[in-house]
C-alpha cells in the first residue's frame, strides 16, 4: 500500500486538537504563582470592603433608627405628661368647638415645630377627637395592633409609620416616626395620643454611625494587612524558592531517568545479549557436532533450541532501541526514526519514511519529543491495527516543524481521549501527556474504519511553562 493511499483513509476526517500549544500540564496549572497569589488576595480584600460597607449600611441603618425610635418615644412621653395631660378637658372628649380650638392652640404653640409635625387625639373607639389637620377631626378609623396595644397595656409604642394607611393621607415625605401612648381626661376616659416626628434625624444619625463604624473597621482591616503583608512576602518567596526547587528535582529526576535508562540498556546489550548470542552458537555447535556423528534428532532439536535463542535476541534488541535508542543522540533524529521504523517492521507493520533532507538544527529537546511522539504512535499501531501501512513524515511549514504518523488500520473513537482521568488506551495518554508537557500542538484525525492520522506542531516561538526538558516524561 503507497503512502497516498495510507493517507487517503483519513482525509475526509477533520482533525481534533487535544492539545493547544503553550498548554501547561494538570500539575502546572494547578501550581500557585506569586502573582496570582497577590492579585487573589487583593481581591479578597477588595470583597471584604464591599461586604464591611453593606453590613455597616444595614447595621448603621438599623442603629439609627432604633436610636430615633427610643428617643421618640420618650420625647413624646415628656409630652404627653408636661403638657397634653394637663390641657385635656372633658369638653375636648365630647368634640366642644370651643374645648377643640383651645386645645389646638395650646398644640400649635408648644407641640408643633421642628421637632414635631403632627399631633391627633384618638378616642379608644378610633375617633379623631382632634388633629392639627382640620380635616381628620371626627372621622373614626380602625385602629391597627400597635395602637390597641398602646391603649390595652398602657405604654407607649413607637415605629416608622407607613405613610400609605387612610388616616395618613394628608402626609407628604415618604417616612416619619410614628408614636402612641395613652393620656386620660379629667373625668377617667382613656385617650390615645399620637404624635409624627420627622425622619431626616435618622437619616443623619445613620450617617454618622456608618462612617464611625466603616472608618473603624477599614482602619483595622489595612491594619491587618499592613500587619501581614511580611508574612505573605515570606510565604510567596518561600513559593518561588519552592518552584525553583521543584524545576531542579525534575530536572536531576529527568537527567537520572536518562542514565538509568543508558544503564539497563548497556547492561543488557552486555550482559543477556551477548550472553545469548554465545548460547546460539554454542547450541549452531552442538546442532553441528550431533549431525556429524549421525544423531540428527538431537541436530534438529538443538537448531531449534538456536532459533529460538536468535529470535529472543532480536526481541531483547528490539527492547533495547525503544529503551534507549543510540542512534538519537549518535546520529540523530532521522536515523533513529529509520530504527524505530525497521522494528515495527519486523512485528507486521509496512513504515515508510518521509523525512526532510536535513534535521540537524533541531534542538535535542525537540528531537527527543518527536522521537517519543513517533514511538508511541508507532507502538499504537503495530498493537492495535498491524498489519497495516504506516507514514511517518516530518516536514517544516516556515518555521514550525509538524510530525504526521498515519495508518491505514480500524482506526478508533478520539472522544476517549477526553475522558478524565484514564480514557483511551495508555499509549494514546501518553502521547496527549507528551505534548502538553512540550506546550506542543497535537491532533488527531480518526474515526471506526478510517485509521489514524496523529499530528505534532512544534511552533518556533514554542516556550515551556514548567521549567522541565520535553524528555521529562519517558
Amino acid at each position: 500500500m503507497t503512502a497516498g493511499r495510507t493517507e487517503s483513509g483519513v482525509d475526509e476526517i477533520p482533525w481534533i486538537t487535544l492539545v493547544d500549544a503553550g498548554d501547561r500540564d494538570a500539575e502546572a496549572s494547578r501550581s500557585p504563582r506569586a502573582r496570582s497569589i497577590v492579585i487573589r488576595l487583593a481581591a479578597g480584600f477588595v470583597v471584604v470592603l464591599v461586604v464591611v460597607a453593606l453590613f455597616a449600611t444595614v447595621a448603621a441603618q438599623w442603629l439609627a433608627e432604633r436610636e430615633a425610635v427610643n428617643d421618640a418615644a420618650n420625647v413624646t412621653d415628656v409630652l404627653a405628661e408636661a403638657v397634653v395631660q394637663p390641657a385635656l378637658t372633658s369638653a375636648l372628649v365630647d368634640a366642644d368647638t370651643d374645648a377643640i380650638a383651645a386645645f389646638d392652640e395650646v398644640a400649635r404653640d408648644q407641640l408643633l415645630g421642628a421637632g414635631v409635625v403632627r399631633v391627633k387625639i384618638w378616642s379608644a373607639d378610633g375617633l379623631v377627637l382632634y388633629a392639627d389637620e382640620p380635616q381628620l377631626i371626627g372621622r373614626t378609623f380602625d385602629l391597627d395592633d400597635a395602637q390597641e396595644e398602646a391603649l390595652t397595656t398602657a405604654t407607649t409604642r413607637a415605629a416608622v409609620s407607613d405613610l400609605s394607611e387612610e388616616e395618613n393621607e394628608f402626609e407628604s415625605g415618604s417616612r416619619l416616626l410614628e408614636v402612641y401612648r395613652p393620656v386620660w381626661a379629667p373625668d377617667g376616659r382613656e385617650l390615645l395620643f399620637e404624635v409624627y416626628l420627622p425622619y431626616e434625624p435618622v437619616a443623619a444619625r445613620s450617617a454618622d454611625l456608618w462612617r464611625g463604624f466603616a472608618g473603624v473597621t477599614t482602619s483595622s482591616l489595612l491594619l491587618l494587612v499592613v500587619a501581614t503583608a511580611p508574612i505573605v512576602w515570606g510565604l510567596l518567596g518561600r513559593l518561588r524558592r519552592e518552584e525553583r526547587r521543584r524545576a531542579d528535582l525534575l530536572q536531576h529526576a529527568v537527567d537520572a531517568s536518562d542514565a538509568e535508562r543508558r544503564r539497563i540498556a548497556g547492561t543488557l546489550h552486555d550482559g543477556p545479549v551477548q550472553e545469548l548470542v554465545a548460547t546460539s552458537l554454542a547450541a549452531e555447535s552442538a546442532a553441528d557436532a550431533a549431525a556429524r556423528t549421525g544423531d540428527g534428532g538431537s541436530a534438529e532439536h538443538m537448531r531449534t533450541v538456536a532459533a529460538s535463542v536468535r529470535g529472543n535476541v532480536r526481541a531483547l534488541r528490539s527492547l533495547l532501541m525503544d529503551i534507549y535508542p543510540p542512534s538519537l543522540s549518535a546520529a540523530g533524529l532521522g536515523h533513529a526514526l529509520h530504527d524505530l521504523a525497521a522494528t515495527a517492521r519486523a512485528r507486521g507493520v509496512t513504515v515508510e519514511l518521509d523525512l526532510p533532507a536535513s534535521l540537524d538544527d533541531l534542538a535535542a529537546s525537540d528531537e527527543q519529543l518527536l522521537y517519543r511522539v513517533a514511538q508511541e504512535a508507532l507502538r499504537n499501531t503495530v498493537t492495535h491495527a498491524a498489519p497495516c501501512t504506516s507514514l511517518i513524515r516530518v516536514r517544516r511549514e516556515d518555521a514550525d516543524i509538524v510530525l504526521e504518523i498515519a495508518d491505514d488500520g480500524p482506526g478508533f473513537d478520539p472522544s476517549i481521549l477526553r475522558e478524565a482521568p484514564t480514557g483511551g488506551h495508555l499509549g494514546t495518554r501518553v502521547i496527549v501527556d507528551l505534548a502538553a508537557h512540550a506546550g506542543a500542538e497535537l491532533s488527531v484525525a480518526s474515526a471506526p474504519g478510517f485509521g489514524t492520522r496523529w499530528r505534532l506542531r512544534l511552533a518556533a516561538d514554542r516556550r515551556r511553562t514548567d521549567g522541565v526538558p520535553t524528555s521529562d516524561v519517558r
